[in-house]
């Protein structure tokens, strides 16, 4: 992925813009992207050092000069580059070194030292090889490492990924950002969901007035730790968007020392591919597993619903399970290290009646109990530590079947044909947030942590 530095802006005031890859501009990055590739392509076994003075010779304009740098970092990032195999470059260095400090103490004032002989005694393998000693000598250093393997691309395709890269790397540097899904595909906007939640991207998620979604995502540079790997995490988000149908993208974008934000707009979209496979975080990924080894009669599969949580806004579950003795499905949302604010809104949510059958699974470092819900209430709370254990999960729904009053007619039909209300959503906020007053007091009340 490119780094903001190298991707070329335009500021008009405060808006930024990327600039424009039409006309002469694509053509002569073509060009050129059809020069790198080839170089590449008979490369293999000469050293990195080596690849940048021939990709240097291909003549360019200069005031291409930072595109170019960006196209030779995403053709660097498919390469493999290993120094020579066998060597140790610094046990030769210590030998060729210590050998010629001692050579040079036993000179006379006027003797001169004898390099060849230095070279014969600490390291025979390299007699006779002057013009291939330094690669060995400092097989360490990156630009004498040589190419092992390519991962091939063709200038058009990696043209088309610079396109994309230049977007993602402005979102590196991100505020706030704001999408809107204007007319989703039910499997694309499920599978984005799927991808906010994979990255673990701090979003709000709600319903239009005019149809489909809005979501607004905190962007890297609103935390105060961790802004690289989030900011490279929302980043990878992007090509998800295209897979919705239309769709816009605003951002407040921190780009220089200016003291105020720059604004930056995108929009895109095609028809979703309706085969993707489903985006679980690993320990989803693992607990999904582990359910399907032993789920005790249960059937687990990703989850299809988008619920309407009153008062919460929308709620993507991750799994959905079924029992043969129960009609209607129970959900499983993995809440993880969101803030406790989002916990105690669902618990609030849930003894005001939940109007669904959801298990909310929320790690201990958030400090809440399980005991803050009755038992007979359609929503439950599985506070784990460390990892999911599939057995508690299979036991709380037990629970939750055997005991919880009947919530009344659960519905869960596709989101674009489901007429819902408008609430106020609930933003997955950072673990260092705290809850609100009233629910701390109420927290207190309960016992909960």
């Amino acid at each position: 992925m490119l780094t903001a530095d190298l991707v070329p802006v335009r500021r008009r005031g405060d808006t930024l813009e990327l600039r424009p890859l039409s006309g002469p501009v694509r053509e002569r990055l073509l060009a050129a992207a059809q020069e790198f590739v080839a170089i590449l392509a008979d490369h293999a076994g000469r050293s990195r050092g080596e690849l940048q003075q021939r990709w240097d010779d291909v003549p360019v304009e200069p005031t291409d000069f930072k595109l170019l740098k960006g196209l030779r970092k995403l053709l660097e990032d498919r390469c493999t580059f290993e120094p020579p195999p066998g060597v140790d470059p610094i046990a030769l260095r210590r030998a060729v070194f210590t050998a010629a400090a001692r050579r040079r103490r036993e000179l006379g004032d006027t003797d001169a030292l004898d390099a060849e002989a230095v070279i014969a005694e600490a390291a025979p393998a390299l007699a006779g090889r002057a013009g291939a000693r330094e690669p060995w000598l400092f097989a360490d250093l990156t630009e004498h490492q040589a190419l092992v393997r390519f991962d091939r691309v063709d200038a058009a395709s990696l043209l088309a990924t610079y396109d994309w890269s230049r977007k993602q790397a402005v979102l590196l540097r991100a505020v706030r950002v704001s999408v809107a899904l204007l007319s989703p595909a039910t499997a694309g906007a499920r599978q984005l969901f799927r991808q906010l939640k994979f990255r673990r991207l701090l979003y709000t998620l709600a319903r239009r007035e005019e149809g489909g979604y809005t979501i607004e995502i905190d962007g890297p540079f609103s935390l105060f730790r961790s802004v690289t790997r989030y900011g490279l995490n929302l980043a990878l988000m992007l090509p998800a968007l295209d897979e919705c149908g239309p769709w816009t993208l605003d951002a407040q974008i921190r780009w220089d020392k200016r003291p105020t934000d720059y604004r930056f707009h995108l929009e895109g979209g095609q028809d979703a591919s309706a085969g993707a496979a489903p985006h679980f975080s690993e320990d989803v990924e693992a607990l999904f597993t582990r359910l399907q080894k032993s789920a005790r009669g249960w059937t687990v599969a990703p989850a299809e619903a988008i619920l309407d949580l009153p008062g919460v806004g929308l709620c993507v579950p991750d799994l959905e399970l079924r029992h043969p003795d129960c009609p209607e499905p129970f959900y499983l949302e993995v809440m993880g290290f969101w803030s406790r604010d989002a916990v105690w809104r669902r618990v609030e949510l849930v003894q005001e009646g939940l109007p669904y059958r959801v298990l909310f699974a929320v790690s201990s470092r958030l400090r809440v109990s399980e005991k803050v819900l009755e038992d007979d209430l359609p929503g439950q709370l599985y506070v784990y530590k460390g990892t999911m254990v599939a057995s508690q999960v299979l036991e709380r729904l037990e629970t939750m079947r055997a005991t919880a009053r009947d919530p009344g007619p659960l519905l869960s039909p596709p989101p674009d044909t489901r007429p819902a209300p408008h609430p106020a959503p609930v933003r997955a906020a950072s673990p260092a947030h705290s809850p609100p007053p009233g629910a701390r007091a109420r927290a207190s009340r309960r016992g909960g942590g």
